[in-house]
């Protein structure tokens, strides 16, 4: 609750003061990799957690317990030489509910193209103006990616800077040798993800941020059929994103985030609204459908 009103009184201006933004847990994984020196994954994960949780990201300030709550999941699949790493990423980010207990999915996004060079015990440094540290360049991207869905869902819009911070980094990273920034290596990496956040043509998506989270889960708690109502309206902007275009990112990631919750939260609507709650699901997330044939089970007249 502290810190949904902090976010939002601090959303439109910038304070010079520290205060880090994340409590983000770290995890990696070195299962595949053989080898019998399993150390250097383990002060990987100390750097990384480091580097995540004692940066400053943003001008505003966060109390300890208002910190914004994210994971990354870390798999190292192949261990190219001494220092170079090949494996994927999983990113989570979850939103504390107003008056409740409940932390809500917002993120969670599987990166499969991360590759980097690690040197024990080498200081981790990322530069704004150059793209010379390949891990630092993909923890930033997510930093400012986590930061600009956290700020969306306080206010319209709130996270426009963060969205165009990773694109700058997705700029100067067209050159790099490491796969995942280009157009042109797939419909689901980092570019096609900032192309999707910060174009014009799906700011129905961003809409659909703000109004699923602030005006209706954080309403839930006192006034659940208001709330409920306002995240039926607000899934109308997912479907005129993808009428525009099916295969979009944003279209994937949210449903991955949301599609269990979004069946937790209908399951309790009236059969009226489950009705126009299903079309619209099952028109955008086809390959849930089954699953959302759970909100049907109980029926209310």
């Amino acid at each position: 609750m502290l810190r949904i009103i902090l976010i939002i009184t601090l959303l439109y201006c910038s304070l010079g003061v520290s205060g880090q933004e994340f409590r983000c847990n770290v995890s990696v994984s070195s299962s595949r990799v053989e080898g019998t020196y399993k150390q250097i994954f383990e002060s990987m994960r100390t750097d990384i957690y480091e580097f995540m949780n004692n940066r400053k990201w943003s001008g505003n300030v966060f109390n300890t317990d208002e910190r914004i709550e994210c994971t990354f999941f870390i798999q190292i699949t192949d261990q190219i030489s001494a220092d170079e790493f090949k494996g994927t990423m999983q990113v989570q980010l979850n939103r504390p509910i107003f008056n409740s207990s409940y932390d809500s999915p917002v993120l969670n996004i599987k990166d499969n193209e991360v590759q980097f060079r690690y040197v024990e015990f080498q200081s981790m440094e990322f530069d704004e103006n150059s793209n010379s540290n390949a891990l630092t360049n993909i923890l930033a991207y997510y930093a400012n990616i986590i930061l600009g869905f956290d700020y969306d869902t306080f206010s319209p819009l709130g996270g426009s800077a963060y969205f165009q911070k990773a694109r700058d980094i997705v700029n100067r990273s067209q050159n790099a040798r490491e796969k995942g920034w280009r157009a042109f290596e797939g419909n689901f990496n980092r570019f096609w993800l900032v192309e999707n956040l910060t174009n014009k043509a799906y700011g129905p998506f961003r809409e659909l941020l703000y109004r699923y989270h602030r005006l209706g889960l954080d309403v839930m708690a006192e006034k659940p059929d208001i709330g409920r109502s306002e995240i039926a309206d607000a899934l109308k902007n997912m479907q005129r994103v993808y009428r525009s275009k099916p295969d979009t990112y944003i279209n994937r990631i949210f449903f991955d985030a949301k599609s269990d919750e979004l069946v937790n939260i209908f399951s309790k609507g009236n059969n009226d609204e489950k009705g126009r709650v299903m079309i619209v699901l099952t028109e955008c997330d086809p390959s849930n459908s089954g699953k959302y044939e759970k909100i049907l089970d109980q029926k209310i007249f």
